[in-house]
């Protein structure tokens, strides 16, 4: 069965400074190590020092190696890879976190797109086999690694949390070590705007200590962000971590809420309010997370972590009134109980990754549920593909969604 894909996203406007990034010309590249300012419990900066320089974008020729390929994110990052001319190697093991048909049809989008396999290889593997990872980097010497594999959720987190050790760290260590034996010339890895926890703060900043996470899915994504500047310090390999904040759109995950509340709402199916519905998101559009993973590609920062959100919340409220305008459906809402793990709010300080990698976010919040609403019409119009997502992950999502909820 096949998944009718509406149109991916938005071809993503390159600025001023990004404009050569479509032409040829020869890498270039810095000699300095030093690593900015990430302050959490040890100054880390008081070793390597602190740089706030801004990093010219590398725009020559790139072989890209993408984990986790198949999912949403890693899908989408690929996609915009290959329409600029770069070469791509896709590594997933296509798990069933949640339904695998998803991913599937993502891969096939892909491949009917690129036939060609030297520029798009797709490998099916877990990253922590050591010997499929090494074979893979003998093989196909990408110098650029986009690690965008992981286990993903809150609350399926707390129920197992063994499986995010071993996807989450020990995948990302094993990524990092071979990328220092292969001289790869930037890391760029997804971490989470889950590691700021139960953070006071109005705006989450890099600069905050994120030393109490709540989750075993955030510690997991904390500890990477501590290996991740070991293995820059040790072997000098680039690297830069970053915090997504709650990623939304066309081919988005079933178990995020932004998927679940459309589905449902147009489905006439009751949906969970956890909390009073002042809870706030900083949910951030696809085309916006690209944007910003491919530039921080493009820069080979020393060691960086950075921020990619829309810069404003979302109350949960609000987010319900927008699903019903923009299926033009009434919600049938049941008020549960706050969850265990999520924070009250989240929204991100983007001012280092506007300053740092020229990134702004250009979708508002209500033009991209627009977008993803007449996405989800188009493509679950046939039924060609059922997705329930109270089925997914568990019946658990990392957004507010739905738990415990009769099957459709």
């Amino acid at each position: 069965m096949k998944l009718n894909h509406a149109a991916s996203m938005p071809a993503l406007q390159a600025s001023d400074d990004d404009a050569t990034s479509q032409s040829s010309s020869s890498p270039s590249e810095s000699s300095s190590h030093s690593m900015s300012r990430n302050h959490t419990s040890m100054d880390l900066t008081e070793i390597d020092g602190a740089s706030t320089t801004t990093v010219p974008p590398h725009v020559d020729y790139k072989k890209v190696l993408v984990t986790g390929g198949a999912g949403f994110i890693g899908s989408h990052v690929a996609e915009y890879l290959l329409a600029r001319g770069d070469d791509v190697v896709i590594i997933d093991e296509m798990n069933d976190y949640y339904d695998i048909r998803i991913k599937q049809a993502n891969l096939e989008l892909l491949r009917q797109a690129y036939t060609d396999e030297k520029r798009l290889k797709i490998y099916h593997g877990d990253i922590c086999d050591e010997a499929l990872m090494e074979q893979i980097f003998q093989d196909e010497r990408p110098q650029w690694v986009c690690h965008m594999a992981a286990r993903a959720g809150v609350r399926p987190s707390i129920q197992d949390p063994y499986v995010y050790i071993h996807s989450n760290i020990k995948g990302t260590t094993h990524l990092m070590e071979l990328s220092a034996k292969f001289n790869v010339k930037n890391f760029v890895f997804a971490s989470s705007s889950s590691v700021y926890g139960g953070s006071k703060s109005t705006f989450f900043s890099e600069e905050e200590v994120v030393d109490n996470p709540v989750s075993p899915y955030a510690a997991s994504k904390k500890a990477c962000e501590l290996l991740a500047y070991t293995y820059h310090h040790l072997y000098q390999l680039n690297i830069s971590a970053l915090r997504f904040f709650t990623v939304y759109g066309p081919r988005g995950r079933p178990d995020m809420a932004p998927f679940k509340f459309i589905d449902r709402v147009s489905r006439g199916v009751e949906i969970q309010q956890f909390g009073d519905g002042s809870s706030s998101r900083d949910y951030t559009y696809i085309s916006d997370i690209v944007d910003g993973v491919v530039r921080a590609i493009d820069r080979p920062h020393k060691y960086e972590v950075f921020n990619l959100g829309k810069g404003s919340g979302t109350s949960l409220k609000e987010f319900i009134d927008l699903v019903q305008k923009h299926t033009d459906r009434k919600a049938v809402i049941r008020v549960m109980p706050d969850q265990p793990g999520d924070v009250p709010y989240t929204c991100a300080d983007v001012s280092k990754a506007d300053r740092l990698l020229g990134y702004k976010s250009k979708i508002s919040f209500e033009e991209g549920i627009r977008r993803t609403a007449h996405w989800y019409q188009k493509a679950y119009a046939t039924r060609e593909l059922e997705v329930c997502p109270e089925l997914q992950a568990n019946g658990m999502g990392r957004a507010p969604s739905m738990v415990e909820l009769k099957q459709f």
